[in-house]
């Protein structure tokens, strides 16, 4: 099975600007790729980061093993184009796979770059599936993650996705299955869900380490928990 990480590089988790500097949200980004890609390693399989722009493993700074398995292709292409070309009986040309047949009938997993809460455990329970088509949806009908085995069917990153790909599943007459996961169905896209990495997330991962670092704490002074920087809870 090939998994792909979209990943993108130049202006990344825009939606999280209120709270970080542009150097903040690029560190941030970054520090959940490497969880994804270490989670997904420990599965036993080799991500490739599918960049929109020009990126180094090196960078990454990678444990060593994870680094060894991990390649990027750098496509330019909106998110559906350049999914859709590496899903089965996709074009294949967009990895520099060539028209390697057998490549291209191998399943795909799509694994968000954003899932910060992800661990091995809960990607086996999607990879391992073995429907035509396998989703972890997100909050608010997005699609965090999925395998396709089927040739016909193609990804639709827009709106409800989720509810998109179901139908699309359909029409193709592939299979499908729904993986209800907690920690697949976390994507970190707005202030508020920093609250579940400082809640949920494990020791030593790259995206907890990186909100510590820049002082982000646990906030419920207003009867609700949100998060809020150690330095201005001190001024207030």
């Amino acid at each position: 099975m090939r998994v792909v990480v979209p990943f993108a590089a130049e202006t990344p988790k825009t939606r999280l600007e209120s709270v970080f500097s542009p150097d903040e949200r690029s560190r941030f980004a970054r520090a959940m790729l490497v969880d994804v890609l270490r989670a997904i390693a420990d599965t036993g399989h080799e991500p490739t980061v599918v960049s929109t722009a020009p990126l180094a493993v090196a960078d990454l700074e990678l444990p060593e093993a994870v680094a060894a398995v991990t390649s990027v292709a750098v496509d330019e292409r909106p998110l559906t184009e350049a999914v859709n070309a590496r899903l089965p009986g996709g074009d294949g040309a967009a990895d520099g796979t060539g028209t390697d047949v057998d490549s291209d009938r191998d399943p795909v997993a799509v694994v968000m770059a954003d899932l910060a809460l992800a661990t091995p455990g809960a990607l086996e329970g999607l990879l391992t599936t073995a429907a035509d088509v396998a989703i972890a949806p997100g909050r608010g009908g997005g699609t965090n993650a999925l395998v396709v085995r089927h040739p016909a069917f193609r990804a639709d990153y827009h709106g409800t996705s989720y509810l998109d790909h179901r139908e699309i599943a359909q029409s193709v007459g592939a299979d499908l299955e729904t993986v209800d996961s907690f920690r697949l169905g976390t994507d970190i896209d707005e202030p508020a869900d920093l609250v579940e990495v400082l809640v949920h997330g494990h020791e030593g991962d790259r995206a907890l380490v990186r909100l510590r670092e820049f002082g982000f704490v646990l906030d419920d002074r207003d009867g609700r928990v949100g998060v809020a920087r150690e330095s201005d809870r001190a001024s207030e």
